[in-house]
């Protein structure tokens, strides 16, 4: 983003008054001028363009000393927050157009690492997940047993050999309570996201409610495609939820057959095997028994992830 030099019109108008009524600003035109022609990048403007008069310099006195006390490059700033710039996180450069010397902000280098980091976050989607999955690390991963150590190795090499143009399954991560499965997920995205990879992390209890409120707001359909296309998808505690044939197959259903057929995977924990799980998504919530569409969901999730057990409890390394 660039800011035009009349985009900045009125906050020259304002130093102009401020200049004339600060006391440490008392002093005469002369002495302005000769700190103004002192900065560096306002004698390398006038050296390349010795075209300019002196009457030209006073006529844009107030611009160049807007220069002059910038922070150019950031070199006067310790981080975005403490810029000292009229404009935070954006570094003047001087433009010259016929006689007319103009000031052109760009975003400074603190600038653009916050909106880089910013970008980061943004690519880590939650719903309804807590802060500590959030925040979770590669580091904070307990890898006490074999089977974690399994799935740490399993987490490290999907992140290492994951491309959008070439399919690598999930994981189905199961086990009882306390296990730590969901924040293995956590870690999962944010190990994710420094590839500059989408995930969406979903709690499948509060995503079934979340789906049939959306019905009310005519907002299903768009969410629907949101997480059918999602780069990394991450379904946690699949089973938990009492769930209708209408969530089972027009949602759920939906989702995993456009990512079986598109070849984009999907991450799975519960506290079922996929055997329980299959009775459980064969029983409606009105008790009707649905043995054949249930079957249908558990082949997907085979297609999309790999089956993995863990039984040990979670032991935070944090």
């Amino acid at each position: 983003m660039k800011i035009r030099d009349d985009m900045m019109e009125p906050i020259q108008s304002s130093l102009k008054k401020w200049m004339k009524s600060n006391k440490e600003f008392q002093t005469t035109f002369q002495d302005i001028k000769e700190q103004v022609l002192q900065d560096e990048g306002i004698q390398a403007l006038l050296s390349d363009h010795l075209e300019l008069e002196e009457s030209d310099i006073d006529r844009h006195l107030i611009k160049l000393y807007e220069y002059k006390e910038a922070s150019k490059d950031c070199k006067d700033c310790p981080n975005l927050a403490g810029c000292k710039n009229i404009i935070k996180g954006y570094t003047p450069h001087l433009e010259l157009n016929d006689q007319d010397i103009s000031i052109r902000y760009e975003k400074c280098s603190y600038k653009i690492q916050d909106e880089l980091q910013k970008e980061k976050e943004s690519l880590v989607q939650s719903l309804y997940m807590p802060k500590q999955i959030k925040e979770a690390t590669l580091a904070q991963l307990d890898t006490t047993s074999y089977e974690r150590k399994d799935i740490g190795k399993e987490i490290i090499e999907f992140v290492k050999h994951y491309s959008q143009d070439s399919f690598r399954k999930g994981l189905y991560i199961y086990g009882p309570f306390g296990t730590g499965k969901s924040f293995i997920l956590g870690v999962l995205s944010n190990e994710l996201k420094k590839k500059r990879m989408n995930t969406a992390m979903i709690y499948m209890p509060e995503f079934v409610r979340e789906m049939k409120a959306s019905i009310q707001n005519d907002s299903l359909q768009s969410k629907i495609e949101h997480f059918k296309k999602v780069d990394v998808l991450m379904f946690d505690d699949i089973g938990a939820e009492s769930i209708s044939p209408w969530f089972r197959d027009e949602v759920l259903g939906a989702i995993l057959q456009y990512r079986m057929m598109e070849e984009l995977p999907v991450f799975f924990t519960s506290n079922y095997d996929l055997d329980q799980l299959e009775a459980h998504l064969a029983t409606s919530n009105r008790g009707d028994v649905e043995t054949i569409k249930a079957g249908r969901i558990i082949e997907r999730i085979k297609q999309l992830s790999k089956p993995i057990e863990l039984h040990q409890r979670f032991r935070d390394n944090g």
